[in-house]
């Protein structure tokens, strides 16, 4: 008896050890994050819509819906760059002026891939199912200190 429980605890250990294994920066490991999503964040509706992965990078659009209007739109874009990935992305205004001067984007680098995970330095995806993820993101508020906005989407 006293066997099989330790088998049992290498073989849980093994298992999550194997979930948690990091994954090469490659876009094909984060694949999973292509397709039209949906859900609510900042009081409103949010929709978020990205490619599969193709040259070396995959882009998104993001709306955010107050009132039934949008509010801002985002894009986005993952691409391979130096045997890593980065996030980048501009903001614009419902009229589609941008906040970011002409040549600055919004940047997070990555800093690791599991199987379910994506972590950028600011940002966090998610696979909660194929029709399912979160996203995390790390945004500062008036008073400096960060804080987690988490998106909930559903394909």
């Amino acid at each position: 008896m006293k066997y099989i429980l330790i088998l049992l605890l290498v073989m849980t250990w093994s298992s999550k050890a194997q979930n948690e294994e990091q994954l090469e920066p490659k876009l094909e490991n984060c694949a999973w994050i292509a397709g039209n999503w949906k859900g609510e964040a900042f009081g409103g509706q949010t929709e978020e819509n990205w490619s599969q992965p193709s040259a070396g990078s995959m882009m998104a659009t993001f709306k955010l819906i107050n009132d039934g209007k949008v509010s801002f739109y985002e894009i986005e874009i993952i691409r391979e760059i130096e045997n890593t990935l980065i996030l980048q992305l501009k903001h614009f205004d419902s009229d589609l002026k941008g906040w970011e001067t002409k040549n600055e984007t919004v940047d997070f680098p990555l800093k690791v891939i599991t199987e379910n995970k994506v972590v950028f330095e600011g940002m966090t995806f998610e696979k909660v199912s194929e029709n399912e993820m979160n996203v995390f993101v790390d945004i500062e508020n008036e008073d400096g200190e960060i804080q987690i906005v988490t998106f909930n989407y559903k394909k």
